[in-house]
Formats: structure tokens, sequence, C-alpha cells
């Protein structure tokens, strides 16, 4: 049996709210003295933020969506603190592996998987494995049989500053449909999984979620099936530029929700945060390239930084995430700027409808902070567009 109920229940209670940069990586960035782009992030944070979910969701397993930041520090010291792990692929299988984390606290949660890769997770012991459709059930159900399954619903986005609906899940009628023949086909359906997309500022977004997944439940039941595991997704925000409601509402929703569908009969539950654990922990730091006008008479400011859309900072596409900026001239007079890139691209802007003003001091070589960027960063920045190198983590 997959161990997937009260992982890590028994660490200590809540940390704190941590929403800025740490005393501990402040003085890593003053004493390193670094001249291109890097990340930066507090580990001590990481596990903080770990305990304090642990301790308001003491019936809930916490797997780790390596993917929002795959750096080994991480993973080795939520493995340490008793986490499971949300596994996207083969190589996150085998990193995780190659950490000694064991199988049974691992799930392969991508509905998208190679034939392959699910036989190489199941030949390793990974035996919890998520799917949206018959074609990833016929895959499973060759490539891993016996193996337990829970399926993923399409749900509701509304609320998330970036959204996941519409290429994962599938609808309750097609879920109950298809855990019915997971079991005819001799795989072992155990429940369900959604997710309310990422940055998800609307903690009633999970309330809909779960009526949902009570559906399925009920419908499973009524032919004979008994599920009995709710896996909550990822979801959990980071501290960005909006004001987010504290972890207490979003954890005081989701137990309400759970009482009014299921009542007494609450199943086992699994929740994945990824942004939550590791975006408050970390800082991207970049350096000012260039500053200029397009005219003489422009208002804004272009600054342009080592770091952009392709090295670093891919989620502000669509300016969906804003970032808080810490510059070393905060407090000083500023003016309005357009943020980009480095590339030879001109889609690299950063920041152009959002309304930024940086201090008028500016100049060429000064560092550019973005704060709460230990969340998918690092993780996209993997590919040498233009020559430039991907951004290093650096995990203190």
């Amino acid at each position: 049996m997959v161990q997937i109920d009260r992982v890590g229940a028994g660490d200590a209670g809540p940390g704190p709210a941590t929403t800025g940069p740490s005393d501990r990586i402040d003085q890593f960035l003053q004493d390193k003295r670094h001249t291109s782009a890097l990340i930066v992030v507090d580990l001590d944070v990481v596990r903080s933020h770990y305990r304090a979910l642990a301790a308001l969701m003491p019936w809930a397993g916490i797997f780790y969506a390596v993917k929002a930041n795959p750096a080994p520090e991480i993973i080795a010291a939520l493995a340490a603190l008793g986490a499971g792990f949300d596994l996207a692929s083969e190589g996150e299988i085998e990193r995780c592996r190659g950490l000694g984390v064991p199988a049974r606290r691992c799930s392969f949660g991508n509905t998208i998987k190679r034939e392959s890769d699910i036989k190489h997770a199941h030949v390793h012991g990974i035996d919890l494995f998520a799917f949206d459709s018959a074609g990833e059930l016929e895959k499973l159900e060759r490539a891993a049989p016996g193996a337990q399954v829970f399926c993923r619903l399409l749900v509701e986005n509304k609320g998330s500053e970036w959204p996941l609906s519409g290429k994962f899940g599938c609808s309750t009628e097609m879920a109950t449909d298809l855990l019915l023949h997971a079991r005819s086909v001799g795989l072992r359906p155990i429940g369900v999984s959604f997710h309310v997309g990422s940055q998800q500022t609307d903690p009633n977004a999970w309330a809909s979620a779960i009526e949902r997944a009570a559906h399925v439940f009920h419908a499973c039941a009524r032919s004979g099936l008994a599920l009995d595991m709710v896996n909550l997704g990822g979801g959990l925000p980071a501290h960005y530029q909006e004001t987010i409601p504290p972890l207490e509402s979003y954890v005081e929703t989701i137990d309400r929700a759970l009482t009014e569908r299921f009542g007494t009969s609450r199943p086992r539950l699994v929740i994945e945060p990824g942004r939550y654990l590791v975006g408050d922990a970390g800082i991207l730091r970049s350096h000012v390239l260039l500053i200029a006008r397009k005219s003489r008479h422009a208002q804004r400011r272009w600054v342009y930084l080592d770091a952009g859309r392709y090295n670093g900072l891919p989620e502000t596409l669509g300016e969906r995430i804003r970032y808080r900026i810490r510059t070393p001239h905060d407090g000083a007079p500023t003016g309005p700027v357009v943020l980009a890139g480095p590339t030879c691209d001109s889609t690299d802007v950063i920041y152009q409808r959002t309304d930024n003003l940086l201090p008028l001091d500016l100049a060429i070589g000064d560092p550019v902070d973005f704060l709460s960027a230990g969340a998918y960063t690092a993780s996209y920045a993997a590919v040498e567009f233009n020559g430039f190198a991907p951004i290093r983590t650096h995990c203190i």
C-alpha cells in the first residue's frame, strides 16, 4: 500500500509566514558578489512552510510537486521531514531514487506519460498513478498491472493567477466510467484528484472541486466501487504583489467542504504543494544590463536585465505572476519602466502593461531582485537560448 495518509503529521507547529528574503539570503548575496543572474533558496524557509502546513493539515499526506523546483537539496530537506513526492517524469523519479526517497512515498501524477516510463516506475516500486483518459488507462493496464490509480477531474480554475484548466482532467461522468473500467482490467482504483489552478487566490475553489469529487465517490459507490482517496492537488500560493488570504483560510475552507460533502466518512487525503513550499524561500537576483529611452520625450525607461522570460522568469508570460521587486535605491524618487530580458527575442519582455515604478537612480550594473522567486524559475530555465546559460540555483 502506498503511504499517502498523515505524511509529516508529526512535525513541529506552524512556522512564520515568510514573505520576504531571509537574512541568510541577504548575507549570501552580500558575501558572494555574483555578477550574473542567480536564484538563492533558503532551505530553512522551505522547512518552515512544510511544518506549518503539516501542523494545520495533520489529516493529509503532503506530496511535494517536484516540478516547482527540483533542486536535490530541496528534495532531500523535505524527504527528511517525511514528505511524499508528486513526480511528472522518469527524470524526476530517478532524482528522487538517487536521493534515497522510498518508492512508497512517490506518486506518478502526470496524466500524460510514456508507457516505458510507467513500466520503469512500476518496476522500481512506485504503485500510485494518475490518469484522466481511456488511452492512459490502457497504458497503465499494460505497464503497471495491479497498480493503484486515481482519476484527475476537470475543475474550474477561477481565482488562479496561473490557470491549468483545459489540458488536464475529465468530467465527473467520464471519471466514474474510467474508474469502473480500471477495476474491470485488474487495476486498483482508489480515488480522484484535481487541481484548482496554480497561485490560487480564492480558497473557495477547493470547495467546488471537493463537491465534484464527492459526486464521483457516490456514483462509483452505487456501482459497488468504494473509493477512499481524494488528492487535493496544488494551488496554495506564494506572496507576490497581490494580497492573498492566510494559509488558515485555505485549510478551514477545505476542512469545511470535506465535512459537508463526506460527513464522518472522510476519505484519505493528499495535497500536492509546490509553489507554496518553495516560492517564498527563494529570490532571483538579476542585474541591469542597460537603461534606455525610445525617444527624447519618452516617459518610461526600458530597463534590460540579465534574467528574462527565457532564463528564469517564464511565469511573467501574459504578466500573470507579478513579482515584488527590490533594488538598492528603494525609497528614492521613482519613475515608470518597462522591464525586459537580455535575449534577441522581441517577446522577451517581462513587464510592459504592469505599472512598475523603479528608482530614477537605478544604474547599469545594479542588482534587481525578484522576491518569492523560488518556484518555477530555475525549473524552467534549462535551455541555453541565445547562448545564455541556464540560471543557477544556490541552496543555503
